[in-house]
């Protein structure tokens, strides 16, 4: 069946691209938007780096904070939500007798990052063993909650999980830890565009997010929340001019964040279009756009458990616009190797360190149809049963 949203984006109509989930797919009215930035820039560089960008970051930042239900004054563009929670934890100082809580599914890069700034300090790293398959969102909670002692400084937590799709319960973890004096930083990668967002509300004291994702802007495109209290320790990675300048028109915050050396801005300034572009495809907007998405991925996600006769391994309360579906043992590199050179489909299969120990994640975004679901499952049927048949 034709998908009439397929024209929008440049994605190869004959790969069948269930993969949306790990760098997105920015539509081609949004690359347009990018490029003539860019054309503007190569014209008279000096005029649009030093005149013009300022403000028309300050646009981009003001439709995005308006996405998320933040305040402007609480935002800035990074290139990547990795960035950005390398940036608050390589600021913070931490101690030995401190310990930095995550999650057994924590994304491995900020996992990484996480590591490294205890190596660094001697805290101690604790890790919340969350369950999968899991029963309850409550679980994830009580997981995290248990590894909570008089020596937490800080918990980093992932909002939707990239391993296994999940989206945790962040608000209720948040507030939980909120009231045990802990703060958070949430990576909240895939969250934007995929779950409605209210950042005031939600109350992280950090949060790191992508826009090149769900939101489809241009690769390059993240951003940084801090609450207000928190910004004069946070410092990004690069240290340029914003370090000593003596505008008090703005935040050190964003003097330091906003010019980090020179560098191609346009995906930040493509924001707004990707926000105004995706918002436009269906009459109800962004929140018909959320659940069309979910309904798909739930749709699909029941349909693959049937085929592979296993059970949903999460409650579809906890499904998003991304879902992983258990996998027999077996190598996660070929089997997804295999997928796209025999039947082309780009779909990830996720290793998982305990039992099951892989898994096949898909995504739904509205070029995609039922009928690659369908395909997807049978092409892995066929893979499974030739492995087990010899």
């Amino acid at each position: 069946m034709k998908n009439q949203f397929l024209q929008f984006w440049l994605l190869d109509p004959i790969c069948t691209f269930l993969n949306h989930g790990s760098f997105g797919a920015c539509p081609i009215a949004v690359l347009e938007v990018q490029q003539e930035f860019r054309a503007r820039l190569e014209r008279q560089p000096l005029r649009f780096l030093g005149r013009e960008f300022e403000g028309l970051l300050d646009q981009a930042r003001e439709a995005l904070a308006a996405f998320v239900g933040a305040e402007v004054e609480e935002l800035v563009f990074v290139p990547n939500a990795t960035t950005g929670v390398n940036a608050v934890l390589r600021s913070l100082t931490f101690s030995p007798s401190d310990e930095l809580l995550t999650t057994n599914q924590e994304y491995n890069a900020c996992r990484n990052a996480l590591d490294f700034v205890a190596a660094r300090s001697g805290a101690s790293v604790v890790v919340a063993e969350v369950p999968y398959p899991i029963e309850s969102p409550e679980q994830v909670t009580e997981a995290v909650l248990s590894k909570v002692s008089d020596r937490t400084r800080l918990a980093l937590i992932d909002h939707v999980v990239s391993q296994t799709g999940m989206v945790f319960p962040i608000a209720q973890i948040v507030r939980a830890l909120s009231d045990r004096g802990i703060d958070t930083l949430i990576d909240g990668a895939h969250a934007p565009g995929m779950v409605d967002l209210n950042l005031t509300e939600l109350g992280a004291t950090y949060y790191a997010s992508t826009c090149h994702k769900w939101m489809c802007a241009p690769k390059g495109a993240a951003f940084l929340y801090v609450k207000k209290e928190r910004q004069a320790e946070i410092r990004p990675l690069t240290i340029s001019h914003g370090a000593n300048s003596p505008r008090r028109d703005r935040s050190r915050f964003q003097l330091e964040f906003d010019w980090m050396g020179t560098d191609d801005p346009t995906a930040y300034l493509s924001v707004k279009s990707a926000i105004e572009f995706m918002g436009s495809l269906l009459p109800g907007g962004w929140a018909e756009l959320r659940a069309r998405n979910r309904s798909t991925t739930i749709a699909a996600r029941t349909r693959l458990c049937e085929l592979l006769d296993v059970a949903p391994p999460c409650p579809e309360e906890m499904v998003g616009s991304l879902a992983t579906i258990p996998l027999p043992d077996g190598s996660y590199v070929e089997l997804q190797d295999a997928l796209f050179e025999k039947f082309e489909i780009e779909v990830p299969i996720v290793p998982f360190p305990q039992a099951p120990h892989r898994l096949v994640r898909i995504s739904a975004q509205l070029y995609n149809t039922p009928e690659q679901y369908e395909y997807l499952g049978k092409s892995l049927l066929s893979l499974l049963h030739a492995r087990f048949s010899h």
